[in-house]
């Protein structure tokens, strides 16, 4: 069976916004359609068959059971094109293109679309277990008695919301409190934190100015620009910040280098060559691996480290070493998480005994680290990341007429997921 080249033609997304803002009252099937009639308008997709489209969205209400498919339909893809949801965590939009990629390069589809949505704005907020087991016992009652009956004994605490935390039940940890404890375990620096969270800035507001996003985002809610990057951050105001998991004098993970709740959609239109050549699409770049790995992070490893296991097992599918790459795209849930991931690569005895190298994969250059600003910047709606790096850097490796990009993203569950991205 032939292989087929997998292409990216392209992305679109809406604006990342803070949550609790400027989409209060928007949820996850709004934002996702949006992202999705952007995507359809670019590339005149509402005339052509899809052969799959696959999104996801971490923090979901129990109603959108089947956001995949009505979203598609919602954006005007058509009632023929086949919807898939898919969950997994912040890995969830790279994850949907890689299994896309898949079954375009074996020739089961021609076309598709990986996307990702989440707002923490329209959080489904649910209800003790001991009121929903009330109310599941009045559902399933014969008569008003046995309605009644469920209600005995109902205290106005059974009534108290239980809001969602971004928290891991095998530990109680968030991810800020683990990803600080990566940082004390690796020895990085708040300084360092800081410096990388004001590139990031840095280089989204150049690449802002220099017009880089103006085709990837759409307009959506009178919002046409990211509401959390700030052009003016200084060095100095990130270093007034107070720190935000670990308060005392030993904390380094502040709100300013760690990504804050967002809101926000993203899409991305991949596609085989042959497809690419018959509706006179522009390739910008193909997707030509991909990589998933787990870690044991209750008793073994850090929550986050993942991506620094499952980039080396992809390098060596690839017969690619660490700096073989001209552009990195690792996804900055926190500072500290990307400092942690690169100093691993460069520690002798992680290679050796976690990764079972001879030698450190070694350090990259950091002129080559999110070109165009990432998630400290740009924000980070969990499920929308993926998808949101794949275009940006398609359009990166075109823009420079080539070259071979490497994308890492850490995940809840102590999980990552890794591509390749050349031309």
């Amino acid at each position: 069976m032939e292989v087929r080249k997998v292409c990216i033609i392209g992305s679109k997304r809406i604006p990342f916004v803070r949550s609790g803002g400027k989409y209060m009252t928007k949820g996850n099937k709004e934002l996702m359609s949006e992202a999705l009639t952007g995507l359809k308008n670019a590339f005149g997709l509402d005339e052509k068959e899809i052969g799959e489209v696959i999104l996801g969205a971490v923090s979901k209400h129990a109603g959108d059971f089947s956001m995949a498919r009505e979203c598609t339909i919602d954006a005007g893809l058509g009632f023929r094109t086949p919807a898939t949801d898919l969950q997994k965590a912040c890995g969830t939009s790279l994850e949907a293109a890689l299994i896309l990629g898949a079954k375009i390069a074996s020739g089961a589809i021609d076309s598709g679309i990986a996307a990702g949505t989440d707002t923490n704005s329209d959080i489904p907020v649910e209800f003790k277990k001991s009121f929903s087991d009330r109310l599941s016992q009045m559902n399933y009652a014969r008569d008003f008695g046995g309605r009644l009956k469920a209600l005995k004994g109902l205290s106005p605490k059974d009534l108290l919301p239980k809001f969602p935390a971004i928290k891991e039940p095998r530990t109680g940890l968030s991810m800020g409190e683990s990803c600080e404890l990566m940082a004390k375990t690796w020895k990085i620096t708040r300084e360092d934190q800081d410096e990388l969270a004001f590139e990031s800035h840095r280089k989204a507001a150049e690449a802002y100015e220099a017009g880089f996003y103006n085709d990837l985002v759409v307009n959506f809610h009178g919002l046409d620009k990211d509401d959390i990057l700030r052009p003016d951050i200084s060095k100095e105001k990130l270093g007034k910040l107070r720190a935000a998991f670990d308060k005392s004098e030993n904390g380094t993970l502040t709100a300013g280098n760690s990504t804050p709740l967002t809101d926000g959609a993203s899409a991305v239109f991949l596609c085989s060559e042959e497809y690419a050549k018959e509706n006179n699409l522009n390739v910008l770049a193909f997707l030509t691996m991909g990589q998933s790995a787990a870690v044991d992070f209750v008793s073994e490893e850090a929550l986050l480290m993942a991506p620094a296991y499952a980039v080396p097992k992809m390098l060596k599918r690839a017969g690619l070493s660490l700096q073989d790459f001209d552009f990195y795209e690792i996804h900055e849930a926190f500072a500290a998480q990307v400092l942690c991931t690169l100093k691993a690569w460069e520690d002798p005895t992680f290679c050796k005994e976690k990764l079972g190298l001879d030698q450190p994969l070694g350090p990259i250059d950091r002129s080559k680290l999110n070109v165009k600003g990432g998630s400290l910047a740009l924000g980070h709606p969990f499920a929308a990341t993926g998808a949101r790096i794949l275009g940006s850097l398609a359009k990166v490796i075109d823009e420079n007429n080539g070259g071979r990009g490497l994308i890492s993203i850490c995940t809840a569950g102590g999980m990552g997921v890794t591509a390749i991205v050349e031309r």
